[in-house]
């Protein structure tokens, strides 16, 4: 999986104690959005993006959202994940304060946003809680 070195910095999600998992219904999906939809996971394992697992404890359902250019995005509906972790005490800063606190710099660094936010690995204890049923009810998590 392409992106930041796991040596450097791994994602651990701060679900609640007591929350209960989740498991969302698959969304009814257009018939011809089916096989668009499955070149894209399989494009997503072929990755190493996401993996398929036995046993989650949270399932999250797929959104596919069409883009200008006519492929499919896969989204994932994390809503219930999201309303089971606290908030973060420390969000992220401004991002225009961001950029004036550049002004007079000679160089930046970015990181590599092709994949967005599958730059930084989840811990492999927070794995389970990251499923999301693709089709046919088979699971996989990033």
């Amino acid at each position: 999986m392409p992106g930041l070195d796991p040596k450097v910095a791994i994602h651990h999600l701060g679900i609640r104690h007591g929350a209960r998992p989740v498991k969302q219904s698959q969304r009814v999906l257009r018939p011809d959005l089916i096989p668009r939809i499955e070149i894209e996971v399989n494009k997503l394992i072929d990755a190493g993006f996401i993996r398929e697992v036995k046993y989650p404890t949270w399932i999250s359902s797929i959104v596919p959202v069409k883009k200008k250019n006519g492929q499919i995005r896969i989204c994932v509906d994390f809503r219930d994940l999201n309303k089971a972790c606290p908030k973060d005490d420390f969000p992220l800063p401004i991002i225009e304060l961001m950029v004036d606190a550049t002004t007079g710099h000679e160089a930046l660094s970015f990181m590599d946003g092709s994949s967005r936010y599958n730059q930084i690995r989840m811990s492999p204890k927070m794995k389970s809680a990251r499923p999301f049923a693709p089709l046919k009810g088979s699971t996989a998590t990033r």
